[in-house]
């Protein structure tokens, strides 16, 4: 006579207490073998081809979905306050003005101040002599000065000088493409500006600064533009 009892036996399928017959356990969905991930039965997610699915590395990874460091951080968002991700960083944004209008514009100001600040200075000094150091160096510091509250007022005002007017560009805040009022418009000024007095070592670094948004992405920044948090684009 056979000693198996029926509830000795795992693959037989078992009675409930209301008499309905379950499935083995083993192959019960919510069993040690079935869904680890949802013990309670519930079906598992969807999933489709590559890239798709909580189950795909690719799908939510480091370098996708939105969770991914270029999905939301400061090169992935537009610029202008539209923080949505998008996968341009100029998307939003007005055109960037070329390298080519923004050097007009500086030699349109440069002269516009330099010529009428030279001749008042020829006469109140007596006429040019470029062998006086003393009389150069005081000719260069009231230019930049001068050239220097004349931008810083401009761009405050407008974020427009008169050479940026002429070429349709001007100056705006990286982060919401506003005029650079205040603080902005001034630093951005005197990072330009300033530097050049100091001899040697402040022409390097204003050689440097004026040639830094010929490789500088995406915005083609200058260091002062960087010091400002400010970009040159096109006017409306």
């Amino acid at each position: 006579m056979s000693t198996d009892q029926p509830g000795n036996d795992p693959f037989r399928k078992q009675e409930s207490p209301e008499g309905r017959q379950e499935p083995p356990r083993y192959g019960d969905s919510a069993g040690p073998y079935g869904d680890p991930a949802d013990p309670h039965g519930s079906p598992p997610p969807a999933s489709g081809g590559q890239g798709e699915g909580q189950g795909d590395p690719y799908g939510a990874g480091p370098y996708g979905g939105a969770g991914g460091p270029y999905g939301s951080g400061p090169y992935a968002s537009n610029p202008y306050g539209d923080m949505t991700g998008a996968t341009d960083p100029l998307e939003g944004m007005a055109p960037l003005a070329s390298r080519g209008k923004r050097l007009v514009a500086r030699i349109i100001d440069a002269l516009l101040i330099g010529i009428p600040v030279g001749l008042i200075m020829g006469f109140a000094q007596g006429g040019w002599e470029p062998d006086d150091s003393g009389r150069t160096a005081g000719q260069q510091l009231v230019y930049t000065v001068v050239y220097l509250v004349y931008e810083g007022l401009m761009l405050t005002h407008s974020g427009q000088t008169v050479g940026k007017k002429v070429m349709r560009i001007r100056v705006a805040v990286l982060a919401d493409g506003a005029v650079p009022r205040g603080v902005p418009g001034w630093l951005r000024s005197a990072v330009y500006h300033v530097p050049p007095l100091v001899p040697c070592i402040g022409f390097i670094f204003w050689l440097a600064n004026v040639l830094f948004c010929t490789w500088d992405k995406p915005y083609r920044q200058c260091l002062h533009d960087k010091a400002a948090k400010t970009v040159v684009v096109a006017a409306d």
